[in-house]
């Protein structure tokens, strides 16, 4: 084989195995994080936000999103290290059967409020949490048309 084949050929060994999406997403992270570092610091993340967060990063690595997941941690400034399941699950008040650790946290809360749509008829009322900043880019929501 030519220099040029073999180069070929290991692109693409390295992309059936998931390792040049791995490495590219691992860059992406990197530059992520050397450019949060650069800006202003953030503020330390809401007890809110770390929750959202984790049970997005857990959706994400349960569905095999790891590069996502890879720059999700590294924008948001979540810690690299995942929550212990059990911790975020009584944070949420929520009790577990002996299946519910074999799906993301947000499949078992999706389904509680899919289920409890058809069980009751009033709708659940959300308000503004007062710990979420609002002028903060992590806790902001644009409320504006």
């Amino acid at each position: 084989k030519t220099p040029v084949r073999k180069i070929g050929a290991l692109r693409e060994t390295l992309e059936a195995r998931g390792v040049l999406g791995q490495l590219k997403a691992r860059i992406r992270a990197e530059v992520f994080s050397t450019l949060d570092a650069e800006s202003t610091p953030r503020p330390p993340l809401s007890h809110e936000n770390l929750l959202i967060n984790e049970l997005i990063r857990e959706y994400l690595q349960f569905n095999k999103f790891q590069y996502t997941a890879l720059v999700l941690t590294a924008e948001s400034g979540q810690t690299e290290v995942p929550l212990d399941w059990e911790f975020v699950a009584n944070e949420l008040n929520v009790r577990e059967d002996s299946s519910a650790k074999e799906v993301a946290l947000l499949y078992g809360l999706l389904h509680h409020f899919l289920s409890s749509k058809e069980e009751h008829k009033a709708k659940l009322f959300l308000k503004c949490a007062a710990t979420v900043p609002s002028q903060e880019p992590h806790g902001h929501r644009n409320t504006e048309s």
